[in-house]
């Protein structure tokens, strides 16, 4: 493969593993505590919670780049506090994986969600009334049963930030070598004569990662049913 992708489609391909990876790297332990809240705690507030997780699945992703930009932009007040203490998101790699990260959050919390969900409950309170304190309770009972199922949610956020165009577009453009990932890549060899093979080829590789990821992600909620059913 290494003489079947040209150097500027080796470049997206793998700056689009590089924030997919820090990408679902930080989602991990917000993903979780959130899943965990949403599953176990009642609060004011849960539903209004519940919109925003699952807000940037239904908002066009073009806008939530935009608030993005507005936000974290350099002349976004979030984006100049930040950019006092070195950490830049606008028009740079950093950027594209937060992008990545908010689009692939709800994924992520919702499969968490449903295998925390599956989990009963009698299991973490016979646990507690045999002396366990909370925090060993979840790392000792919790946390092992919903594993598979945070595998599963870290594939398909893995998946959806690998695919991640118009948030990203909108906030951090198409720079190559800084921000032109797998997706982006396809649309600006699009826009020139002759990109099609190169653009077609990026596409094999999008639909290779894409299957890989969905077919773990199945063998992975498969285990999570064989395990909860065995307890």
């Amino acid at each position: 493969m290494t003489d079947w992708l040209g150097p500027e489609e080796w470049q997206a391909v793998a700056l689009s593993l590089k924030v997919a990876f820090w990408a679902v790297l930080g989602t991990l332990p917000l993903g979780v505590l959130t899943a965990f809240a949403m599953a176990r705690w009642r609060f004011v507030g849960r539903d209004f919670l519940n919109v925003i997780i699952h807000l940037p699945l239904v908002l066009p992703p073009v806008v939530t780049g935009y608030l993005l930009l507005l936000t974290f932009g350099t002349q976004g007040a979030v984006g100049q506090a930040l950019q006092k203490v070195g950490i830049v998101f606008a028009f740079h790699w950093t950027g594209a994986a937060l992008a990545a990260a908010i689009m692939a959050f709800p994924l992520f919390v919702r499969a968490v969600r449903l295998s925390l969900e599956a989990v009963d409950p009698k299991l973490e309170q016979a646990a507690a009334t045999l002396g366990a304190s909370k925090p060993r309770v979840f790392f000792t009972v919790t946390l092992p049963l919903i594993l598979p199922g945070i595998l599963a949610g870290a594939v398909l956020a893995f998946a959806k930030a690998m695919g991640e165009f118009g948030a990203t577009i909108t906030f951090v453009s198409n720079i190559p070598g800084q921000t032109r990932t797998l997706p982006s890549a396809i649309y600006a060899f699009l826009q020139v004569p002759g990109g099609e093979t190169s653009a077609m080829r990026l596409v094999v590789v999008s639909v290779i990662i894409a299957c890989a990821a969905l077919i773990l992600s199945e063998v992975l909620a498969r285990r999570v049913s064989v395990r909860v059913g065995k307890s």
